[in-house]
């Protein structure tokens, strides 16, 4: 496979398969069609675009025994709100999201509401720019209350309306247990969730691109943070009994893969079944076993019933502890009897990328060099189903350490409201419990009203070393302070703090939280050209700006800046060569600074600027003639 940075050249280059709807109008496929459906029981099967894939050892591989690494993007927030992504972190989930809408609307209007977001959240545009980009998979987080019908899923509004009422849980627990007997669940065909899958599997193979089947919000919850798996008491996927005994979610659950393998068996555009999203917290302080039993024996099942479908997908297995302890779930504990087709998961946030890292737990395996390790020990293929939540310079050095070890990797999230680290930027819509605040989501939502954050997607697209212009600069002109190079720390930039490594720190690299991702720090500022400013410039420091000189010639640069309570001192490069060097006298008002430069020969060059003694702010640089100076001073 090529480079990430390459896009993707080696991926595999077939045509799609067209709509369902639309196949009874395409001559001279419909009885191959009906052939193939009455086969296999799925809807899925001819004029497949995609190799089915395969783990060989190590490695995924398709039908030819070509190997395939999959590098993608998560498109969470969709099918399951996750609060802080929309900027609603006080909710905390999303059913008290629900909760709060319901308090002022009623239950049909919420309903109305969240096929609208759901509609316009995702759609075929933004699973195009995906593709455009040169990504190859989509892993698709969802919610299993997604392949309830109305009413089930009424009987569960019910539970959130009043979620501290035991009785009231208990009541749709036994419920669930009765349609699990009677055999009323996940039976109904256009089921939202099965629509969703279809699309976003119809959408990705026009663009070459597999998908990750994921269950996001598993019934009764796979852990304590109620922002992942919506759940409304902690662990109940693993403690809940009915009446009769039964852990009644976890059957649900099975019931559920049951049902998704017996429909996609035979579509090859599907790469994997992710199980279960991030089991956490299940530990002896939770009341479970210490060396993660309960979940060793749901996979189990899973497995089974899974493969009991005859359908040979590779099958995505996440550890405890967010997706990464593997304790009694390597190959050898997991007690089936088919062990082909399983791929090991990281989840990798808020830890070093330095190589030579490791973690003392052999099964704990987000560490790129425990995840190799992993990998090599057990000969299955790993890969990392989320990435992400830090700094440009965190995701670049992640996905280039991953690319090393031909490990792929799907990054988190493809989209945050007012968030620089999502790769679409969704503005700011107000407050969701209001009428005006819910339609400003909706529209804010639609791929052609966000922002694409082209720093996130550099970052993750280009190689190491490279450096490529924000923005162009022309010289006479003016270069706002924030467009500098696009680029990692010490190619384009350098600050003092880039990138969280340790998750206990939550301090953000970019201490002003605007703008863009990287490491240098840069605040709203009304004395700034575009509105924005480099702040908290320290000693050391430095940025790039590819730059073009229309005219050689001697140039004033005037300096845009606020500065600091002790003299500051900023010095001027082009192509290395010194510029000029200014001082900057203390203060605490917005000034001009203006230094005369040597002759600057025409073409195109690199200025660097680079912090000698600190500033507060540097808004940005306006080269102009020499000659024509006092003219421009005047304007």
């Amino acid at each position: 496979m090529a480079e990430v940075g390459k896009r993707f050249k080696s991926r595999i280059m077939t045509t799609h398969l067209p709509q369902t709807s639309r196949l009874l109008l395409i001559s001279g496929r419909y009885l191959g069609l009906l052939i193939c459906y009455l086969m296999s029981g799925g809807l899925f099967c001819l004029g497949q675009t995609l190799s089915p894939l395969h783990a060989a050892g190590p490695r995924l591989v398709d039908a030819s025994g070509r190997e395939v690494v999959l590098r993608g993007y998560n498109v969470g927030g969709w099918l399951l709100q996750e609060s802080y992504m929309l900027g609603t972190d006080t909710l905390n989930s999303q059913w008290r999201i629900q909760q709060g809408l319901l308090r002022t609307m009623p239950e049909a209007e919420v309903e109305e509401f969240y096929r609208q977001y759901r509609k316009n959240f995702i759609t075929k545009a933004d699973i195009d720019f995906l593709g455009k980009q040169g990504f190859n998979a989509v892993r698709l987080p969802f919610h299993y209350d997604l392949f309830l019908t109305p009413a089930q899923r009424r009987a569960r509004t019910a539970v959130l309306r009043n979620p501290r009422s035991e009785a009231q849980l208990s009541a749709y627990v036994e419920q669930l247990g009765t349609w699990h007997d009677q055999n009323q669940l996940f039976t109904d065909e256009n089921l939202e969730g099965f629509r969703f899958i279809d699309d976003v599997v119809n959408w990705c193979a026009a663009n070459k691109m597999y998908v990750i089947l994921d269950l996001h919000a598993a019934p009764g919850g796979q852990g304590t943070d109620r922002n992942i798996n919506d759940n409304f008491r902690p662990l109940d996927l693993w403690k809940r009994r009915d009446k009769k005994g039964r852990l009644i979610y976890q059957d649900v659950t099975v019931r559920l893969w049951e049902k998704l393998a017996a429909r996609y068996k035979q579509d090859s555009r599907i790469a994997m079944y992710d199980l279960i999203n991030e089991p956490h917290n299940l530990n002896a302080a939770n009341g479970l076993s210490a060396d993660n039993q309960e979940l060793r024996a749901l996979y189990a099942r899973l497995i089974t019933v899974v493969r009991a479908q005859n359908d040979q997908h590779l099958i995505l297995l996440e550890g405890n502890g967010y997706g990464n302890d593997y304790t009694n779930l390597t190959p050898d504990k997991l007690g089936v009897r088919d062990r082909t087709n399983l791929v090991y998961n990281a989840h990798r946030y808020w830890c070093t990328n330095a190589p030579e890292a490791t973690d003392p737990n052999p099964n704990q395996v987000n560490l790129i060099r425990n995840l190799v390790a992993f990998r090599d020990r057990w000969q299955v293929p790993v890969w990392v189903g989320e990435t992400g939540e830090n700094s440009n310079e965190w995701f670049a050095a992640a996905v280039q350490g991953l690319n090393a070890q031909n490990i792929g990797w799907c990054h988190w999230n493809i989209k945050r409201v007012d968030s620089g680290a999502g790769l679409l930027r969704v503005a700011p819509y107000g407050s969701l419990l209001t009428p005006q605040g819910r339609t400003a989501l909706l529209r804010n939502v639609q791929f052609a009203n966000c922002q694409i954050n082209r720093d996130v997607l550099a970052a993750l697209t280009q190689t190491a070393g490279t450096r490529a212009p924000f923005a162009p600069h022309t010289i006479p002109g003016t270069i706002p302070a924030t467009d500098y190079d696009l680029g990692r720390d010490g190619v384009a930039y350098h600050d003092s703090f880039s990138a969280r490594t340790d998750y206990r720190d939550h301090t953000p690299p970019n201490q002003g939280q605007a703008y863009r991702n990287d490491g240098v720090d840069i605040s709203p500022s009304p004395d700034a050209a575009n509105g924005f400013a480099v702040s908290q410039l320290e000693p050391g420091e430095w940025l790039t700006y590819t730059v073009k000189v229309a005219a050689g010639g001697p140039y004033t640069a005037e300096l845009r800046l606020q500065p600091g309570t002790t003299p500051g001192r900023l010095r001027l490069e082009l192509d290395t060569q010194p510029v000029g060097t200014v001082t900057v006298p203390a203060g605490t008002a917005w000034t001009t600074i203006t230094l005369p430069t040597p002759v600057l020969p025409a073409g195109s060059h690199t200025l660097r600027l680079l912090i000698e003694s600190p500033v507060s702010q540097l808004g940005g640089l306006r080269f102009a003639p020499a000659a024509s100076t006092g003219e421009a001073s005047r304007k």
